[in-house]
């Protein structure tokens, strides 16, 4: 079994793995399997997500391995997110209610804000995932401030439903905002973050304030090119580009576990996914070796400051990176 570090969340002090398993584009028909099938190899971190429309099948794929005394419950830790259409205070304990029964789960590890932004209910047992848009297919946003939504979120922690609150998609105006007023603090902010997007200075401010940071697309274009993204069908792939494959060749590596080290070894936390059991365990082991700093200088000079996941690009609104 692959040793995996941890690292600890403020400010509960619970320990979160490093490496986890990232659950967004996995099929309704394969997560179950693939769940359980990761928790095989090793992995006990799950990054799930209401608008991943997988969580119950997720679900079944831990209550297997639980089942058959695999692991116990709190020897994973099981994160999921809020979706944008249940910012309303009054809607967040709700479907994080609804979420832990998808799991079939008491409780949550880490719940984060998913996106900083605020739309219009959508009954999700009339649509799910229900996406960016109404059921009239347009885009409504609401008067919900994130003041209001975090409040919620520290209640959900009073009640024990979830662990440690996070956020998510998050620029540092919005980082140091929610610091004034926030009387328990974020834990986590996940956020892009690959060599063409190296956010240096976001993730300076978060470790400055104790906030952990989990990257997520570690491997920058290859995780939407089957969304048929033009941006990234236009960029080059990190696992071909020379830098990547020099160094993954001297290390004996392949150039996937280069750019999930190039993470960790800044101390980030990485969130990647497989269906390929080899693939499974060769992202689980990539803090087994470590970059020189000069490769990790190498790599971070690729940044090109390019975002694949921005809402302008595929929605044609909501510039929340602007």
């Amino acid at each position: 079994m692959v040793n995996v570090p941890t690292t600890k969340l403020q400010p509960t002090g619970q320990e979160m793995p490093l490496v986890g398993f990232g659950l967004w584009k996995v099929t309704n028909e394969t997560c179950a399997d693939t769940v359980y099938n990761a928790i095989k190899t090793g992995y006990r971190l799950f990054d799930g997500a209401f608008d991943y429309g997988n969580e119950k099948e997720a679900g079944q794929g831990v209550k297997r391995a639980i089942d058959e005394g695999l692991v116990k419950r709190e020897d994973l830790f099981i994160a999921s997110k809020l979706w944008n259409s249940f910012h309303e205070k009054e809607r967040v304990r709700p479907i994080t209610k609804t979420q832990l029964e998808w799991w079939g789960l008491e409780y949550f590890d880490l719940f984060l804000i998913h996106f900083p932004i605020a739309l219009e209910y959508v009954d999700p047992t009339i649509s799910y995932p229900s996406g960016w848009k109404t059921l009239d297919g347009s885009i409504k946003p609401v008067r919900a401030p994130i003041q209001e939504t975090w409040q919620a979120m520290e209640e959900l922690v009073d009640e024990g439903l979830v662990k440690n609150i996070g956020i998510s998609n998050f620029q540092g105006s919005l980082v140091l905002d929610l610091l004034r007023y926030c009387r328990i603090r974020p834990a986590t902010l996940q956020i892009e973050n690959h060599p063409y997007l190296v956010q240096h200075d976001l993730i300076r401010l978060a470790k400055s304030e104790g906030i952990v940071v989990t990257g997520y697309s570690s491997f920058g274009p290859a995780s939407f090119l089957e969304l048929d993204w033009k941006k990234a069908l236009d960029t080059p792939t990190l696992f071909e580009h020379p830098t990547i494959t020099a160094i993954a060749k001297k290390h004996n590596k392949t150039p996937a576990q280069v750019l999930l080290r190039w993470s960790t070894q800044r101390g980030l936390a990485v969130i990647p996914k497989s269906n390929n059991r080899t693939r499974l365990l060769q992202n689980l082991d990539v803090t087994s070796f470590d970059l020189e700093e000069s490769e990790i200088q190498d790599i971070s000079r690729l940044d090109k400051n390019l975002r694949f996941n921005d809402p302008i690009d595929y929605l044609e609104t909501l510039p929340i990176f602007a």
